[in-house]
């Protein structure tokens, strides 16, 4: 070859490799651009979380109150007494744990984003809320944290269960002759954990808040595969253990069940803000914020509460206004 052509040909090479890097170039920068557009001027919107409330219910409860004030939730109410609602449950053992379990088996497949499991009643003495109400403190409920952490017991306040509800590893072994005292769960705790938890060391210790209401994840509850759900949920048909307590044994599983540890007992200032929002409330202690939940003097609210006070006074609204507004939430729109 000539040196002429030689150098035609270097030539030639050398301008095919700055049009493929100036094509690149092109390339990189429209990318860059059009990053750059979508993000400022054309947001890129995301899909709403689906959302579900799961509720344990009996034929006659009233769970109009829920449609009624919480919008943008589907509502899945299991009856536990009546075989021929739409949503039933295979025996009424175990509480609201028999409906919570029974929901995951028939839906595990088809799950949404957000789960709240609950009771049926808008009051209930354990709603962490001044006065019980289970409106405000579900409409408060901030996704996005739920999202993020897979499971949330909706108690911040530790009082009851938190921070050791139960101490399984020391105590006696026999059950006491009246099975609703006050050690029952305690002493059933390490045969029922054996059989729920095949293979894991019983803890020393379990804290967390009562009473078994708790958001879950369809991606946190997805970690387990689906016959540990039914494993559960026939311990609880097969056991001996009467319906008080093999309920309890669940309500103080459920964060196990769902990834936390044995004592499970964030902040309760912390918990406030990230679970509600509620981030201004005064807290001197670590599992109690002041009056955001004072502790009732009995285990079952007054007939017509809230209007009917616990000794049977009446409460017109301005009065409900100054309860709500000394325990400090009156800014969430009550």
């Amino acid at each position: 070859m000539s040196d002429d052509m030689a150098i035609f040909t270097l030539s030639r090479r050398r301008s095919f490799r700055r049009v493929l890097l100036g094509f690149g170039l092109f390339v990189v920068i429209g990318l860059v651009l059009r990053a750059s557009w979508s993000s400022d001027s054309t947001p890129i919107p995301q899909t709403p979380a689906s959302k579900a409330f799961i509720v344990a219910s009996m034929k006659n409860d009233n769970t109009d109150w829920i449609s009624e004030n919480l919008t943008g939730w589907d509502l899945i109410r299991y009856v536990v007494d009546d075989p021929k609602a739409k949503y039933t449950v295979p025996k009424n053992k175990g509480r609201e744990a028999m409906v919570y379990l029974t929901y995951i088996i028939d839906h595990y497949d088809n799950l949404p984003d957000v789960m709240v499991l609950m009771h049926s009643e808008r009051y209930q003495w354990h709603n962490d809320d001044p006065i019980y109400d289970g409106v405000p403190m579900l409409r408060s409920l901030q996704i996005p944290y739920l999202l993020s952490q897979g499971y949330s017991n909706l108690r911040c306040v530790w009082t009851l269960g938190c921070p050791s509800e139960l101490k399984p590893s020391n105590v006696p072994q026999e059950m006491p002759a009246d099975p609703k005292a006050a050690k029952t769960t305690e002493i059933a705790y390490p045969a029922a954990f054996k059989a729920l938890f095949p293979g894991e060391d019983l803890p020393e210790v379990i804290g967390v808040a009562c009473c078994a209401q708790l958001a879950v994840t369809r991606q946190k509850v997805l970690e387990r595969p689906i016959s540990d759900y039914h494993r559960y949920r026939n311990w609880i048909l097969q056991t001996s253990l009467d319906d008080h307590v093999s309920g309890r044994v669940l309500e103080y599983s459920w964060h196990l069940i769902f990834g936390k540890k044995a004592v499970h007992c964030p902040n309760a200032k912390e918990c406030y803000c990230k679970t509600y929002g509620l981030c201004d409330l005064e807290c001197n202690e670590e599992g109690k914020c002041g009056e955001r939940w004072p502790f009732p003097p009995f285990s079952t609210l007054p007939s017509g509460w809230p209007t009917n006070g616990w000794d049977g006074e009446v409460r017109d609204e301005a009065k409900l206004a100054e309860l709500r507004r000394t325990a400090m939430i009156n800014r969430t729109g009550f």
